[in-house]
């Protein structure tokens, strides 16, 4: 039996791909197989049902000490894109927010403030506590945990540990981008490594810390290292189990140094859906699928729901950070929208929180 028979069978009986057979399916580059098994492999997991959340996304701030080339959402102080909110800005977002119906989560990411203290973030999720007390704080990558830990003078754990008692219920499971340090050292070599962000996401499991997890292809990574990445995450789960959902995100060049010095294109919907597809495939401990159409737009997304993914993220709101390397999806979108996106496949739309709890 060849290698890519050996996985169309271990597929077929519900056995675990290794690293060989993983890279022969995606050489196969044979779409509408990968669509089909994936499609089966989340059907078995959740049904017809494909969930969504009323959600709102802030941004603290674009003033970044890192200046990532993969990055066109930072800028330097003085610059007249930065901006920083303060208590007061936040309070007023925060005000607003409470007006949306059924809301369950804040989602808080940002970037690396090379002057705002530790302290400032916790001010800003006990102010969210105060102002939404029954709404999940999704808040934060392990990038930024692990800048929180250096500036700080704390240990990963004493970080995640204030940060739960100020009301953080979960963790953002970006700044992963590919979990090689050969790559990072090129788009990113300021922030965390990739063993960083890994023990950042072992210690906030132990600690009952739930997370979501990411893969950014499409840049200077090689397949192998993208493979890589997958069985990392796999293996993390094995051990943990804290992941709850998986996002893949596309890199969108425009507007970023590295975008300009490697001449990257965006990879087309072709490449978007054969990875989400063998995602589902590889990382067959994780219960949920992200296809998060903020990053993969509306089109593609309403695809990606055949190949694997069972969540379409939810209302947004505001979203600064891809928009600045170029997305051209809107900053928002309604529940009836996306109620509408997910009936005309033939799936079944499920209102849910942070943790896949479905609200009626």
């Amino acid at each position: 039996m060849n290698i890519l028979d050996s996985a169309k069978e271990k597929i077929s009986s519900g056995g675990r791909l290794n690293f060989d057979e993983i890279f022969a399916l995606y050489q196969d580059n044979d779409l509408l197989y990968l669509a089909e098994a994936a499609r089966r492999v989340k059907e078995s997991k959740s049904g017809k049902k494909i969930f969504y959340t009323i959600n709102r996304h802030i941004n603290l701030t674009n003033v970044c000490s890192a200046n990532c080339p993969l990055c066109a959402f930072q800028c330097r102080s003085g610059d007249n894109r930065a901006f920083t909110l303060e208590l007061a800005d936040l309070e007023k977002i925060l005000l607003d927010a409470a007006q949306i119906k059924n809301l369950s989560e804040i989602h808080i990411v940002s970037s690396l403030h090379p002057t705002k203290d530790f302290n400032y973030y916790l001010d800003a999720v006990k102010l969210v506590k105060k102002i939404l007390p029954n709404v999940g704080i999704n808040a934060f990558t392990p990038v930024e945990i692990v800048n929180f830990a250096k500036i700080s003078g704390k240990s990963f754990s004493g970080v995640l540990s204030e940060l739960i008692q100020a009301g953080v219920t979960s963790l953002a499971g970006g700044g992963a981008e590919i979990l090689s340090d050969r790559v990072r050292e090129i788009i990113c070599p300021k922030k965390a490594t990739a063993s960083e962000w890994l023990e950042v996401m072992r210690t906030a499991h132990k600690l009952g810390l739930k997370t979501n997890a990411s893969i950014m292809y499409g840049h200077i990574e090689t397949l192998e290292e993208r493979i890589e990445h997958l069985l990392k995450l796999r293996d993390l789960q094995d051990e943990t189990g804290g992941f709850v959902a998986m996002m893949l995100f596309p890199f969108h060049p425009e507007n970023t140094e590295l975008g300009r010095k490697f001449n990257l294109r965006r990879v087309g919907a072709w490449e978007d859906l054969k990875m989400l597809a063998l995602a589902r495939l590889v990382l067959d401990n994780f219960a949920h699928f992200k296809a998060f159409w903020v990053m993969l737009t509306l089109p593609i997304a309403q695809l990606a729901l055949s190949f694997g993914a069972d969540d379409l993220d939810g209302t947004i709101g505001e979203e600064k950070i891809i928009h600045a390397a170029g997305a051209k999806s809107s900053a928002g979108i309604t529940r009836q929208k996306l109620e509408k996106i997910i009936s005309e496949c033939g799936y079944q739309p499920v209102e849910r929180d942070s943790f896949y709890k479905e609200i009626f």
